[in-house]
């Protein structure tokens, strides 16, 4: 009878662990155990530090203060050039919020793989007693995909609804997170190619705000330098860390909060200053 029980016990597979929330502020998603893991040091900057994004930054602050302090706040799509700070955002203004509501406001990052797994954790949040970000960092879809199917679903929240207490957070290189390809044969295969566009771009409509990141200037991309070189107190004439920045921009050919972040790291090591954020 117990060479029974372990077998059934192995088919049935781990036990889903019990999710202590007050364990930290940032989780992420481990679906296969039903388990949100604490990250007990995020990373993350200080929001200080994002420059070049004003406006977009002050829109998703208030939408997530609002949330915070259980007010109507929609979801977010930030979509647009690489490395100008997407994600970076969320996890500061996360932080942000959290710390000026006093809400216990929880961040869980849901890696690319695990999207299918989104009914699930909602399942699981809906008796959370704590105002929670589902971050989606990174997010598309390939051509054969179909898991973007339940990012619909979660987003729409279906017939029992989403959770008063959940919101999506989504970073894309892509506005309307699928391929262009994609939509196009979609559009030329269909009875009705009217109706195929719209159902793949309606994905990205029920995403309440689109906030869009453009490739910044290179006055905005010395502000990005200034900012870092002044708060971690990296002693270099402004006139060689100027010159310096720019030509390391041009050899990886743009211009963007992370390629100013990769410069300040190179900088920080040769002078021998460490990096605490």
């Amino acid at each position: 009878m117990g060479r029974i029980n372990a077998a059934l016990e192995r088919l049935a597979g781990p036990a889903p662990v019990v999710n202590d929330w007050n364990a930290a502020d940032v989780f992420v998603w481990a679906p296969t155990r039903l388990h949100a893991q604490p990250v007990k040091r995020p990373n993350r900057i200080d929001i200080d530090l994002i420059r070049g994004v004003d406006h977009v930054r002050d829109i998703l602050v208030d939408n997530t203060v609002r949330f915070a302090r259980g007010l109507p706040a929609n979801n977010v799509l930030l979509w647009g050039a690489r490395g100008m700070g997407k994600s970076s955002l969320v996890k500061s203004v996360h932080a942000l919020a959290a710390r000026e509501t006093g809400s216990g406001l929880k961040l869980i990052e849901v890696h690319r793989e695990d999207i299918a797994t989104l009914p699930t954790l909602l399942d699981v949040l809906k008796e959370t007693p704590f105002p929670v970000i589902i971050f989606c960092d990174d997010l598309s879809f390939d051509h054969d995909d179909t898991s973007y199917k339940s990012l619909k679903a979660a987003l729409d929240g279906g017939v029992e609804g989403r959770p008063d207490n959940v919101l999506l957070y989504a970073t894309s290189n892509r506005r309307h997170l699928l391929p262009r390809n994609m939509i196009e044969n979609e559009q030329s295969t269909a009875i009705n190619p009217s109706e195929a566009v719209e159902e793949k771009v309606s994905l990205s409509d029920r995403f309440g705000l689109w906030l869009g990141f453009y490739k910044c200037s290179q006055a905005e991309y010395i502000e990005m330098i200034d900012g870092y070189a002044g708060h971690f107190e990296l002693d270099l004439p402004k006139e060689q860390l100027h010159a310096e920045a720019l030509e390391w921009a041009t050899t990886r050919g743009s211009r963007s909060g992370r390629v100013a972040w990769q410069y300040v790291q190179d900088l920080a090591g040769r002078l021998g200053k460490p990096l605490a954020r």
